[in-house]
């Protein structure tokens, strides 16, 4: 299972990479054409700013499966392991409540703007409010998926904080567990 999520978030990271392409393509031509050529792409805006759109909840999905959210993180570090697993589970259940909450409204507001047509491109107003409904769906699942492990006792005490203070944390921890695994390379060298 692990494996299959692992190559749809690459798929996903692929998704987005050609959508932050065409964004480019989009704004950076019609800007070269609006000062050269006194025209421009009539639905350059428009389509950018759905991109984007999507772009954001997309990454977040990915950010969410490599526990990449920022957080508060100082008071769980201190805590017991059974004292982490509780934070986990509750947070863990709250935010499936708030994806739950997000998944109702994305809905709702899909239907309401089915029949409302954009300016530009003429395609329903729907599509800004379907990238919730996919975030909600997939963010559910890998929590879900996450609260499965906590339960089935699957996850190691170092998982337990899902979160980091900062991102120069994140950096920080990386660098020394690369280091980590230089050393004992270095010693069999040695040897």
């Amino acid at each position: 299972m692990n494996r299959w999520i692992d190559r749809a978030c690459r798929g996903l990271e692929g998704v987005i990479a050609a959508m932050l392409a065409a964004m480019v393509v989009l704004v950076f031509g019609n800007v070269v054409l609006r000062y050269l050529f006194n025209s421009g792409i009539t639905v350059s805006e428009e389509v950018s700013r759905w991109l984007f759109i999507w772009m954001t909840f997309l990454g977040a999905i990915v950010a969410l499966r490599e526990h990449g959210h920022l957080g508060v993180d100082m008071v769980v570090q201190r805590l017991p392991a059974w004292a982490k697993k509780i934070c986990l589970g509750l947070g863990h259940l709250l935010m499936l409540y708030i994806l739950w909450l997000l998944l109702q409204g994305s809905i709702a507001q899909a239907r309401i703007n089915w029949d409302v047509t954009a300016p530009t491109t003429g395609a329903s107003m729907a599509i800004v409010y379907l990238s919730c409904v996919v975030f909600a769906v997939c963010a559910g699942f890998l929590m879900l998926l996450d609260l499965l492990r906590l339960v089935t006792g699957k996850i190691s005490e170092a998982e337990l904080v899902m979160v980091q203070e900062s991102e120069e944390a994140v950096q920080l921890q990386q660098i020394l567990a690369a280091q980590e695994g230089d050393a004992p390379a270095a010693r069999k060298g040695e040897k």
